[in-house]
């Protein structure tokens, strides 16, 4: 620490430069940590352990793809089926088809399988009765200022009525609260309508089915329950995959977008650029100052004093930029989450994302550091001092 005040003095030599490569070293490390949250976010969906219980059936060929509305009952009469309910996508958009809402036809039983979905009692009986009934997320009914009773007018992207018009109208019963918002936070951005309302007003279906959920006995039979339901359908025009909520989650997701490509793409690109940035400041600031550290070398430093006081100043520059970085990004997760409207429930920055980003910060600190530190050490004091 004895050696502090000429580390800050050396990467403050030139101020402007410094604060404008600080400046990119928090943007880099802010974007991490927002795009971080956001693949841990999509991780997270389906990890509960309600989840743990619930398989998903589909679709072996593509989750667009639909299957009979006969396997409902074959697949409750396989050993180890506790209960069984499915769902469509259902394709919403409110007032703009380029605004799109997570929507689903589902089942009556579809809530007794999602306990971790909170919806009232009357609010519940409301939903059963209601032909044309809605249940809406607690957080699209704040962004669009929604209330039970409301009369909601929906768009579906996919799905006509029989007179051809893609409006449907809807009425609002109830709210839909997520009571795990890491795991199951979407529930508060979607919205819930009845299966038999949606294949009754559009010809396009006609009893098929999206998907399947199945809850198992014991979640340790959950591979022998999926393999048993899988079997029912070999060999058919509709074969089908069945898997883990989670896993089943995660498939329908990399079918949209590969989340975990796409960040490592945008992060790569950004750490490269910022390992050129910062390369060329410490480069810079040695070559303004070979003369200063020949005549450090005049005083008695040693090469390896150079040598780490110009690793300790490319350190100390990418941690003080990448702790702030972070440390904004800690800030901004949860105003982002509430200004998506529930659309994206984004986890804090967590420890695991501090340590990957403290030792990238560590790595390119020694990376575009090495380099300068090495020239600083091999200086020649005769040269350095005759401007050779």
């Amino acid at each position: 620490m004895k050696y502090l005040h000429l580390i800050l003095a050396g990467l403050f030599r030139r101020k402007t430069r410094t604060i404008l490569t600080l400046v990119s070293i928090v943007t880099a490390f802010l974007l991490f940590g927002l795009l971080d949250a956001i693949r841990v976010s999509f991780e997270q969906v389906g990890q509960s352990a309600n989840g743990a219980a619930r398989l998903q059936t589909s679709s072996k060929l593509s989750f667009i793809q639909t299957l009979p509305v006969s396997l409902f009952e074959r697949i409750q009469a396989v050993p180890g089926a506790k209960q069984v309910t499915y769902a469509n996508w259902f394709g919403g958009a409110y007032q703009d088809p380029h605004n799109q809402i997570v929507s689903f036809a589902v089942a009556p039983n579809y809530l007794d399988l999602y306990p971790e979905i909170q919806v009232s009692k009357e609010e519940r009986a409301c939903f059963d009765g209601t032909h044309n009934g809605v249940l809406v997320g607690s957080a699209l009914a704040t962004r669009f200022k929604w209330k039970v009773g409301d009369r909601l007018p929906l768009q579906s992207t996919i799905f006509p009525d029989r007179a051809g018009s893609k409006n449907w109208p809807f009425q609002i019963c109830g709210l839909l609260h997520a009571t795990d918002k890491k795991t199951g936070g979407f529930f508060d951005a979607m919205v819930m309508l009845h299966w038999k309302f949606f294949d009754d007003t559009t010809p396009y279906n006609q009893g098929q089915i999206g998907w399947y959920v199945t809850r198992v006995a014991d979640v340790n039979q959950a591979d022998g329950v999926a393999r048993a339901i899988d079997a029912l359908s070999a060999n058919s025009d509709h074969e089908t995959r069945t898997q883990s909520e989670q896993a089943a989650m995660a498939s329908w997701i990399k079918q949209l977008a590969d989340i975990g490509l796409i960040v490592g793409s945008i992060m790569g690109a950004v750490f490269f650029t910022l390992v050129l940035l910062a390369g060329n400041t410490m480069m810079q600031a040695v070559r303004e100052r070979t003369s200063e550290l020949a005549v450090l070398k005049t005083l008695g430093f040693s090469d390896g004093s150079v040598l780490g006081l110009i690793l300790s100043e490319s350190l100390l520059l990418l941690l003080i930029g990448g702790v702030a970085g972070l440390g904004l990004a800690s800030v901004l997760t949860p105003i982002v989450s509430a200004g998506s409207g529930g659309v994206l429930n984004l986890p804090p920055v967590e420890a695991g994302s501090w340590i990957k980003g403290v030792a990238l910060m560590l790595a390119i600190g020694t990376l575009v550091g090495a380099l300068p530190a090495w020239r600083a050490m091999r200086l020649n004091i005769v040269d350095a001092l005759a401007g050779r």
